[in-house]
């Protein structure tokens, strides 16, 4: 069972991080937008190519403005 933000997610084990930001309508161009899993950050550039594993604790978190 994957975990995203705490919550069961529909993505599959052996999925890239990449299907986690499609099922949360989030555009992997978005800027601002950081992911780790297992408490690891995972670079951008590997979104396409990090899988994750059946017990994958996904955290999905935007930067936001403001003071």
């Amino acid at each position: 069972m994957i975990r995203v933000n705490g919550n069961v997610s529909q993505v599959s084990p052996g999925q890239p991080v990449s299907t986690v930001l499609a099922e949360l309508k989030l555009s992997a161009d978005l800027r601002g937008i950081a992911v780790a899993v297992n408490g690891e950050v995972i670079p951008r550039s590997d979104w396409d190519t990090y899988t994750l594993s059946d017990s994958a604790r996904v955290e999905v978190l935007g930067a936001m403005q403001g003071g």
